[in-house]
């Protein structure tokens, strides 16, 4: 009977040995699994590829400014601002009479230029002050606006002489309603971006994994061209950067 309970308490042992062993073995294998994982992991996050995604819209400017100019010159202050007041009158009825509102009209103090004030200036001058005067008008009537432009020898018919090409006052076209078009243009950009990576990943037998990082590049308005300003150009550029894969 003893010899039979050792036998037992043998097997025992025995059994408990290989299933230990077999645990330990399966432990191996997982460990394996896991560290292989893990290298493999660590090595594609050194394996990654930076593209750009770009996108450009043209848009027509909302917004326009035009300094409407006259300049005056004479010996006498108060004549010449009677004159101003008599320019102000048939620019302003002009473009009222145009369709131009009251609160799309500023009108500016006006600005003296007195030459004998000037302390090293030429001193034999015919006139003394040179008085500039501005009318502006801001509005989101640009082809209103254009077409008054275009006719404004109107207003020299009636002897008022509008300044043209001083750079101090150019009309300039503006786009305000960036925020509409932003969603639209950062997500045709990104697809871009995307496409890019997925060609780059085919030619390299690799797959693209997550994106590592993203940044969005600043909007950008400028004219389309020098010709027509009132036309113009949103730009903007994504980065990002993905994980490769095999």
């Amino acid at each position: 009977l003893s010899n039979v309970n050792a036998n037992i308490t043998h097997i025992k042992m025995k059994n408990k040995a290989v299933v230990s062993a077999a645990l330990l073995a399966v432990a191996i294998v997982v460990l394996g699994f896991t560290l292989k994982a893990g290298i493999d992991n660590f090595t594609n996050r050194d394996r990654v590829v930076t593209v750009r995604g770009l996108c450009e819209k043209e848009v027509n400017a909302n917004k326009v400014t035009w300094p409407v100019v006259t300049k005056e010159v004479g010996n006498d202050l108060p004549t010449i601002y009677a004159k101003i007041e008599r320019s102000n009158s048939a620019i302003l009825s002009y473009l009222k009479g145009n369709g131009i509102s009251d609160g799309e009209i500023s009108v500016n103090a006006p600005s003296v230029y007195d030459y004998a004030a000037e302390r090293y200036g030429n001193q034999d001058v015919r006139y003394r002050y040179q008085v500039t005067n501005v009318v502006v008008v801001t509005s989101d009537k640009i082809d209103l606006v254009r077409s008054l432009i275009e006719k404004q020898s109107e207003l020299l018919k009636q002897g008022i002489a509008v300044v043209a090409g001083d750079y101090q006052y150019q009309t300039t076209y503006e786009y305000t309603d960036l925020n509409s078009i932003k969603p639209e243009m950062i997500a045709e950009a990104t697809a871009n971006a995307r496409e890019a990576a997925d060609k780059f990943a085919a030619d390299s037998h690799s797959r693209l994994g997550k994106i590592q990082t993203a940044s969005q590049g600043q909007f950008s308005i400028n004219d389309r061209d020098q010709y027509t300003p009132q036309i113009k150009t949103v730009r903007v550029v994504t980065s990002i950067t993905y994980y490769l894969e095999d």
